[in-house]
């Protein structure tokens, strides 16, 4: 492959196991002449795992605004510069996305390295045939914030896809059950491609007891899959949509606005607001 200057590359790196990194990934890590990553300590041990010497520029998330800064300068100057953070696909739960608008707002190329990615590799292995699933990473720490996310969440019927950290996940765990029911499904996905890799499905009412069973079972990062509403667990909450956007729609368009917010049928809704306007 013949070296491509001013290019910025987003590759995706191991979520655990180092052997997942794509040979595309470790022609470009080889070829570039920088590389901007979240942790330079973390990303060097990479590198060095696989014999690459590059150097190394931090663009965390507390200084991502001057490190695109860099990076922009850089490409300018025809130097080629790979993305990469602590683990998996940069930008998605990761630092990156603001170097990469900020790359793109200079009319700079952004080339995709794809790879790991925690969220798809957990619903590969959950057995949940869900058609449609929302990804929809951290939930806020705390937990009234929490709580209130999940309510805005409950009635859609896709499988919903988490990430969290050790030191939440038992009250996280309580949040989902106490908000999204005991019925449901919960996928607990941790450590995931590392040796203590463990995915445990259970309903939402036996999470905590099994979260509690083995101190190592609250251990590691998490990605937690819960399955979608069920039609019934759905019902009345495009009508609730609907009547709060007729106040201020035609009835065409609110029902279409309930329809993509709730997941309900666009025709249903519609009729149903002719009937709430008659």
């Amino acid at each position: 492959m013949a070296k491509n200057e001013g290019l910025l590359y987003v590759v995706a790196t191991p979520i655990g196991n180092l052997g997942d990194i794509t040979l595309r990934a470790l022609e470009v890590l080889k070829r570039v002449d920088l590389i901007a990553a979240e942790d330079t300590r973390l990303t060097g041990n990479l590198l060095r795992h696989f014999g690459i010497g590059a150097k190394l520029i931090s663009v965390r998330e507390h200084n991502e605004q001057a490190g695109a800064l860099k990076v922009i300068v850089a490409l300018r100057e025809g130097l080629s510069v790979a993305l990469v953070t602590d683990a998996g696909t940069p930008a998605v739960s990761d630092p990156g996305a603001r170097v990469v608008a900020a790359v793109r707002a200079a009319d700079l190329p952004v080339v995709p390295i794809p790879g790991a990615n925690a969220a798809v590799t957990a619903l590969s292995a959950s057995g949940l045939a869900a058609p449609h699933f929302l990804f929809y990473g951290f939930l806020p720490a705390k937990a009234g914030e929490r709580r209130a996310a999940l309510e805005t969440l409950k009635a859609l019927p896709y499988a919903l896809v988490f990430y969290e950290a050790p030191h939440r996940i038992g009250d996280c765990v309580a949040d989902l059950t106490a908000i999204l029911g005991e019925t449901r499904n919960l996928v607990f996905a941790r450590e995931l491609t590392k040796t203590f890799e463990q995915i445990h499905v259970c309903p939402l009412g036996a999470a905590s007891a099994w979260l509690s069973s083995d101190p190592n079972h609250g251990r590691g990062e998490f990605v937690l899959i819960v399955s979608g509403a069920t039609e019934a667990a759905a019902t009345g909450a495009g009508e609730r949509v609907l009547k709060i956007l007729l106040q201020e729609l035609p009835a065409s368009q609110a029902a279409k606005l309930a329809a993509q917010i709730s997941g309900e049928k666009k025709n249903a809704l519609y009729a149903l607001a002719l009937k709430l306007r008659a």
